[in-house]
């Protein structure tokens, strides 16, 4: 597979030109920013370019995205109208206008949307996934779901945290992924209630704190937290109740929990799973050694979709739109203090 990336320079594009690299299956084609020092910088051997429409010119199959938000839909509609595949950063858009417009031109094209939760495949949180598929703790009753970090000195950037460049706050920062992550293991969820709020940072239309419960289409429940004022410094959690158990798993550290049964309320059996060859490179080394693992990952799953194949734990162009639609609802939710119904996303154009 030809792949081009847009954003190179960036921290996570340089990882995600890493993984094109590493990767038997795909050759790293062409890359384009801002600047042709940037570009060049990064490419590698590969065509640089600053401008689109040339940098879409090239063959390519494909086309990597590692930008802001605020200018990823004009890229993404122009990917799509040349016909290419698109794997593009998290949140698809600052909007969710246009994250339904981006969404609808991958169906119009009919072309793969994959998008950047890579935290799927975190060891911890595919952990969970399999524990669920595999029915280990009976049937699901509700699932808690966290993430959140210490504020605004986490950030590089203003575009990371200021609305409406970020298009939001911790739901649009940390709480996109552990969103994506409750859709991963809920199915479509298609209510929302909720309560947000600014009274610790006060950006405007940035909330740094959001707490909601979610409903999936199956009537399975969930209780979600993001927030900026976790000031333990930051974490990921998500723990997933059954009639027969729970599993827990957890960032950073990379920790697991599982409590089976062979009936409810009977004699449990404990598993716990630490990760000690985790902690210790990414002490020695540096976190992003675990993110591209997952980009690996990610981008073999990548081709998969691209090739129509089902079951891969990539995030789909449904995933993307609705973590956007969700970070969207509960601010809309606490406004109103009512809870926002969203359109299911089986048969959905």
């Amino acid at each position: 597979m030809r792949i081009g990336v847009i954003g190179a320079a960036g921290k996570i594009g340089q990882m995600r030109v890493a993984t094109i690299l590493a990767e038997k299956r795909t050759e790293l084609v062409a890359v384009m920013d801002v600047t042709e020092e940037k570009a060049r910088a990064h490419a590698h051997g590969a065509q640089v370019f600053t401008d689109l429409d040339t940098f879409l010119a090239v063959p390519m199959d494909a086309v990597v995205i590692s930008t802001p938000a605020h200018v990823r839909e004009p890229l993404c509609l122009a990917a799509f109208k040349a016909g290419l595949h698109v794997l593009t950063e998290k949140p698809l858009s600052n909007t969710v206008e246009g994250a339904r417009r981006i969404h609808a031109a991958a169906g119009k094209a009919g072309r793969a949307l994959g998008a950047g939760f890579n935290m799927r495949y975190y060891p911890a949180f595919a952990y969970v996934k399999d524990v669920l598929d595999q029915g280990l703790i009976g049937e699901v009753d509700h699932i808690r779901i966290y993430g959140g970090h210490g504020g605004l000195a986490n950030f590089a950037n203003e575009w990371e945290y200021k609305a409406p460049i970020s298009g939001g706050g911790a739901l649009w920062d940390v709480g996109i992924h552990m969103t994506d992550i409750a859709h991963y293991l809920m199915g479509d969820i298609t209510e929302v209630y909720g309560v947000a709020g600014e009274k610790v940072w006060h950006v405007p239309g940035s909330e740094d704190n959001a707490m909601a419960i979610f409903k999936s289409s199956s009537g399975l429940a969930a209780i979600y937290q993001a927030t900026w004022n976790d000031w333990k410094g930051y974490q990921s959690a998500v723990e997933v109740y059954g009639t027969k158990g729970m599993v827990r798993g957890a960032y950073a550290p990379m920790e697991n929990l599982l409590i089976t049964m062979d009936k409810t309320g009977g004699p449990a059996r404990t598993i716990r799973k630490r990760y000690f060859d985790i902690k210790i490179r990414e002490k020695l080394k540096s976190w992003k050694t675990t993110a591209v693992q997952s980009f690996q990952e990610e981008l073999a799953d990548f081709i998969g979709l691209t090739e129509g194949r089902t079951g891969l734990r990539i995030a789909d162009a449904d995933a993307a739109l609705r973590a956007v639609e969700i970070a969207v609802a509960v601010p809309e939710s606490s406004r109103t203090g009512v809870p926002v119904s969203l359109p299911s996303l089986a048969g959905r154009d």
